[in-house]
């Protein structure tokens, strides 16, 4: 696990120019997250940062009235940009990233949400100290992680995380590039899991499918009458 977790958990406020990664921070956002994939193609999900219509995918399956979202694997923005766009407030909206060159993107880029340079796997620990969760329970969160590339694992310490900080109707959104839902069938089982196919985001590079997952209802409860619990 990075021992990098949560390393800034306030609001950031600009980064002073004297301050900023010198050979990156003037860059596009695209062209420095390719360079962040070719220094590590094992922790950045894709060659290039995500579309605009697969933000608007994603976006469209944060449940209805949704006014505070958690989110996973900022990279360059797109995600955050949409959401506030969106009308999310920027106090109202976590994102993490493990990445310390794209962290540092996204806190200049975004100084009124709050960033956080950290592992999924320590969702709950790292919204605590931020005091996101003072306000109760997150309705979404997004996430961008290239979960199809995880262990089992790392995606059940995760999903386990993310769940932790939700409402209990609140959505994991999570996009992938391969054929089908990035976490098997078992694991959802395990975890009391549900999931649903989302969007299809054909001019996203490469093309995207959204997956939701939520808690399984449960079931209800019979009562019992009081004279057949003696």
């Amino acid at each position: 696990m990075d021992a990098r977790i949560a390393s800034d958990c306030r609001m950031t406020s600009p980064t002073r120019p004297d301050d900023r990664p010198r050979a990156e921070s003037d860059l596009p956002a695209a062209w420095t997250f390719f360079r962040q994939w070719l220094r590590n193609p094992l922790t950045v999900a894709a060659l290039s940062p995500s579309g605009r219509q697969l933000a608007r995918q994603m976006i469209a399956e944060l449940p209805h009235g949704t006014e505070r979202v958690i989110e996973l694997g900022g990279g360059t923005g797109v995600f955050t940009r949409a959401l506030i766009g969106h009308g999310i407030r920027p106090q109202d909206l976590l994102v993490l990233e493990l990445n310390e060159t794209l962290y540092q993107h996204l806190r200049t880029r975004f100084p009124d949400c709050h960033v956080v340079c950290g592992d999924a796997r320590e969702l709950e620990a790292i919204a605590a100290r931020c005091g996101f969760l003072a306000a109760g329970p997150a309705d979404a969160v997004i996430s961008g992680l290239g979960l199809l590339s995880m262990t089992r694992r790392t995606q059940a310490d995760i999903l386990n995380a993310a769940f932790r900080v939700l409402k209990p109707e609140g959505r994991f959104v999570q996009f992938t590039y391969g054929p089908k839902s990035p976490v098997g069938r078992d694991l959802l089982a395990e975890l009391g899991l549900s999931v649903r196919r989302g969007g299809f985001a054909w001019w996203n590079v490469p093309p995207a499918t959204v997956y939701v997952y939520t808690r399984n209802r449960s079931r209800g409860i019979q009562a019992v009458r009081a004279d057949a619990r003696a």
